[in-house]
């Protein structure tokens, strides 16, 4: 079976997203994000390669906003998919996550 999702970084420090951010995902993702999160003092997050994602998605973005807010790191998603663009517009979290 392969691989849902995967995180990984760049040789500019930074956070390549793959795959799924679902109910499916998420709590895995979580789990391996704090490790590479700890090591970064700046998050930049690219989402160029997400093929599906839903409200936990989105979640999950709002959860490491918050995480980079208590850790006074600076956070920003690059290449945000349309389908979370759309969630989050219909939410109205649009407004709190700094996409470039």
């Amino acid at each position: 079976m392969t691989a849902l999702y995967s995180l990984s970084t760049d040789d500019n420090g930074a956070i390549n997203v793959s795959g799924e951010l679902t109910f499916n995902t998420v709590s895995q993702i979580v789990t391996v994000a704090s490790g590479l999160f700890e090591k970064l003092s700046n998050l930049e997050i690219d989402l160029v390669n997400v093929t599906r994602s839903d409200s936990a998605g989105l979640a999950l973005l709002v959860d490491w906003v918050r995480y980079a807010k208590n850790t006074n790191k600076n956070i920003v998603f690059h290449h945000m998919p349309e389908q979370l663009l759309a969630l989050a517009h219909a939410s109205g979290l649009d407004e709190l996550l700094p996409v470039n």
